[in-house]
């Protein structure tokens, strides 16, 4: 079944009768009669297993493709456009599919033990201890590696477990969060949650990103709330945060959305454990967030080249402006503050947009995940090449780009072309490590004149082009583009031939023309 919660809109006193209706309707999602539809999920639109979708997404020749029927398959029946439209930001979903093996595959208590016996895991890095009891939450984190010994002690006396970056130990979370990064435009992350039964791990809580609470084993009761919209400091105490608009209980297969602001908390029944794991993005993905890149930059330029911004202050301004001369009736308050809205309204004719608009995108290029390769992408880029050592020589290098090799970019996301003013870079992500910003920024410096050639593959993808055909001056500096093709950005429609290049690993796929 699917269930959603529209949050209260403020309303006027005098609608009193408006009111009463809100207050019925959040009374009856409390008592599991939520205001919109609640219908089944037929077994016949249950979509496929994970692993079984994962294989059919390698023969899908488009990455954004690939993104899009991921996430129609996360969040199956509900339609994609449809929940774009209308739920996203917007308001938290409920979906009951009553089928615990939906999505199996993904992650398990086994896999978490499997983690924890032959991975490095440390406290506080990579897993929290954590316990919610009379009202009171507390981390219990020892110092140094987390041993399955004392981990599984804490998890008996009561304690929930957070592991807090699965990816990098996962190659299953790895892929599905490689690939949804691209449908969200931002980076995916994710934490796995195992709380034993009759336990809570968290107080009630809200988060700065959109959330996917995927349940994988056993079942959890969860409440959602009403956003607190004036961001003030949140004090977890049940009083303060009223009723819940949404409150159900999470079974193997099922999913919850709810947008960043929303509260919320969990607690596991008496009879059942729960694992699940919470798929996140949007943090930090805001309008404010692009304001805050390019009104700086903004004013640095009036500055520069309007001379409104550099005349001096009023002489004696300080002594009717600021916190203690606010009350004051003074018509030089107004003055100054019509100057302020002036100056606000020209330094928009001053905001570079695009440069902005590049420094997040160089922010989200950090953030991501690197791809995981499907094996047509491998046999047809630098990380497939046969390039070896054997018999006492190197082996499988010396192959050349010609003009009719057909080349395209690896991933529609994995790349991107950025300036600074003085020079162009190439961004990219497929030597990002699965461990979030490990690995510093990946990019290289593009040549004047392979900078139109480099935009063309670009905006190219999904299709492959001739190296004849990109936009260089000479046949030299069309094939002089091959540089590129080592950072593994670059990818072929034919096997793999090796490639005589200056630098290491970007996004380039190709292969010789038969």
């Amino acid at each position: 079944m699917i269930a959603s919660a529209k949050p209260k809109s403020p309303m006027k006193a005098e609608k009193k009768n408006t009111k009463k209706m809100m207050r019925k309707k959040i009374q009856k999602v409390a008592n599991g009669e939520p205001s919109v539809n609640r219908t089944n999920v037929p077994e016949r639109v249950a979509g496929p297993l994970l692993e079984d979708l994962l294989s059919d997404l390698t023969q899908i020749n488009n990455s954004m493709e690939r993104a899009k029927r991921l996430f129609e398959w996360l969040i199956r029946p509900i339609p994609a456009q449809t929940f774009f439209r209308d739920t996203w930001e917007k308001k938290p979903i409920f979906v009951q599919r009553n089928k615990p093996d939906y999505y199996k595959g993904l992650f398990s208590t086994a896999e978490f033990d499997r983690i924890l016996r032959e991975e490095y895991v440390q406290y506080g890095v990579n897993l929290d201890v954590t316990s919610y009891t009379n009202g009171k939450r507390e981390t219990h984190n020892p110092p140094g590696r987390a041993r399955p010994f004392t981990v599984w002690d804490f998890y008996e006396s009561g304690c929930s477990l957070r592991m807090l970056n699965p990816q990098a130990f996962s190659s299953t979370v790895w892929n599905v969060l490689s690939i949804l990064q691209e449908r969200f435009g931002s980076m995916a992350g994710a934490n796995v949650y195992l709380t034993p039964a009759q336990t809570q791990g968290f107080a009630p809580h809200y988060d700065d990103i959109e959330a996917f609470i995927v349940q994988l084993e056993g079942k959890k009761h969860w409440r959602v709330y009403n956003p607190r919209y004036e961001q003030k400091p949140f004090k977890s105490k049940q009083a303060d945060i009223g009723k819940p608009i949404l409150d159900v209980v999470l079974e193997a297969g099922d999913l919850l959305y709810f947008p960043r602001g929303f509260i919320h908390q969990g607690n596991c029944l008496p009879d059942a454990h729960s694992l699940h794991i919470t798929i996140s993005s949007y943090q930090k993905n805001s309008w404010g967030d692009l304001l805050h890149k390019l009104v700086p930059a903004a004013l640095e330029i009036a500055i520069e080249e309007d001379v409104d911004f550099r005349r001096g202050l009023p002489l004696d301004y300080l002594t009717y402006m600021g916190v203690q001369n606010s009350d004051k009736d003074d018509p030089r308050r107004g003055k100054f503050f019509s100057q302020i809205e002036t100056l606000m309204k020209k330094l928009s004719n001053y905001a570079p947009v695009d440069a902005a608009v590049d420094q997040k995108a160089r922010d989200f290029l950090h953030d991501c995940l690197p791809p995981v390769l499907t094996a047509d992408e491998l046999a047809s880029s630098v990380q497939g090449a046969p390039a070896r050592w054997e018999d006492g020589r190197v082996k499988g290098v010396g192959a050349q780009i010609t003009t009719q090799t057909r080349v395209r970019i690896l991933r529609a996301g994995c790349a991107r072309l950025c300036s600074d003013g003085e020079a162009v870079h190439l961004y990219y992500t497929t030597n990002n490590s699965r461990v979030y910003h490990k690995e510093e920024p990946q990019s290289f410096e593009v040549k004047t004149e392979h900078t139109d050639a480099v935009e063309y593959l670009i905006h190219s993808y999904p299709d492959f082009v001739t190296v004849e055909s990109l936009p260089c001056d000479s046949v030299q500096d069309r094939v002089g583009c091959s540089p590129y093709v080592s950072h593994s950005i670059i990818t072929t429609d034919r096997k793999w031939i090796a490639v005589l290049a200056s630098h290491s690993e970007v996004c380039y796929s190709f292969s010789r023309s038969l």
